[in-house]
């Protein structure tokens, strides 16, 4: 695994989240992947992760983000056998895309299988403040 090839998930990544297309989504995923989204502290024992292909999937399409509402700018930092790690930037925009409703930085930690599908993702985001 190189740089480049977690780049290129990076950029799938958001490409499967501005189509919101499920098959897409889940090719990112292997069929038992582990997804954990942490807010400034890691979880509780009583929160769940989402565990699974189908889990994640659904999840996204829960309560999806309308296309033009937001943009991501990610990029791959550093990798070791089989594990990244990526930072990045999500904006968030007020209806109309003119002006930033809320902006987060992002750090992630992603384990991949033999063809680059991520079975560990670990997210850690950050709201940034308001200028």
């Amino acid at each position: 695994m190189e740089l480049d090839d977690v780049a290129a998930w990076l950029d799938a990544y958001v490409r499967a989240w501005e189509s919101n297309d499920p098959n897409a989504i889940g090719e990112l995923f292997t069929e038992d992947a582990v997804y954990c989204c942490i807010t400034r502290r890691f979880p509780s024992p009583s929160e769940e992760v989402l565990r699974g292909r189908d889990a994640i999937v659904a999840a996204w399409l829960e309560d999806p983000d309308p296309p033009g509402s937001w943009v991501a700018d990610y990029r791959p930092e550093a990798i070791a056998s089989d594990l990244a790690v990526a930072t990045g930037t999500s904006t968030y925009f007020h209806e109309g895309g003119e002006t930033v409703r809320a902006e987060y930085s992002n750090v992630f930690l992603l384990r991949f299988d033999a063809q680059m599908r991520c079975r560990e993702y670990r997210e850690w985001y950050m709201r940034r403040p308001a200028e």
